[in-house]
């Protein structure tokens, strides 16, 4: 794959463990600067330092619109541009039904999955329309629950659905601006999320079964692929799942 010039710049949330950190590590090794953004400054740190001077670490809170505008303004102080953003930070809770499920784990799921993929992409965009050259790409990252759920996952799967809702049109609103969206939907990557389908993993039918679970490598390798792409070409969507996980009939 060709290296690009060190002046692509690329802004990774969730960027200090699982998918989040393999993607923005991939990015740097093909020629990105990244920064990397995440609410507990320890584990990106790590990350930038793994990397070295190409990368930043920025500790915030991407439910909160001040530290998202400032995300920003520091990426661009920083490094003059954007022109990646891999909207990755989300959330779930334990498997619970409707009729048990409190507002607050509700909102909780919502205000990260949702409403922090929203503002960063509401920033990425206005500094990519506004920027020479004008342009760039946001990847958001969607889950194969964006497609059908799994059993009591209400607020994940709702959120999920919405990605790819807030996914079209950015790349509907976008195309003036030669901004290019697309999502990748990912199924059982390992990472902290997934870290209990090793021991049982709750089905459709009520019983626990270990599934299957890729490397993050994978994943890394396909969000990499996306944001090297030049503006005229785009992955609308993607989904890259373990082989015999339950996806398709979900079991």
């Amino acid at each position: 794959m060709k290296v690009l010039p060190l002046d692509k710049v690329a802004v990774v949330t969730g960027a200090g463990t699982g998918i989040g950190k393999a993607s923005a590590i991939a990015l740097s090794k093909a020629g990105f600067k990244v920064a990397l953004i995440g609410r507990r400054s320890g584990p990106i740190e790590d990350v930038a330092g793994a990397i070295g001077p190409d990368a930043i670490a920025i500790s915030a809170d991407v439910t909160q619109e001040i530290e998202v505008v400032r995300i920003f303004d520091t990426v661009v102080a920083e490094f003059g541009r954007v022109d990646v953003l891999f909207n990755n930070a989300g959330i779930n809770i334990a498997p619970t039904p409707i009729d048990q499920l409190e507002l607050e784990d509700w909102q909780q799921v919502v205000d990260i999955n949702l409403t922090g993929s929203f503002l960063c992409a509401r920033e990425a965009f206005r500094v990519m329309k506004s920027q020479t050259p004008m342009g760039g790409r946001i990847i958001n990252n969607g889950s194969i629950s964006a497609h059908v759920p799994r059993l009591n996952a209400a607020p994940y799967t709702a959120t999920k659905h919405a990605i790819t809702g807030l996914t079209r049109s950015i790349s509907l609103e976008g195309r003036k601006f030669d901004i290019a969206c697309g999502q990748i939907d990912i199924g059982n990557a390992a990472s902290d999320m997934t870290a209990v389908m090793t021991s049982g993993s709750l089905q459709a039918d009520g019983s626990n079964l270990v599934e299957p679970i890729i490397d993050v490598a994978h994943v890394a390798n396909a969000v990499l692929y996306m944001a090297n792409l030049p503006l005229e070409a785009n992955v609308q969507f993607m989904t890259v799942m373990a082989t015999k996980m339950p996806f398709i009939g979900r079991g």
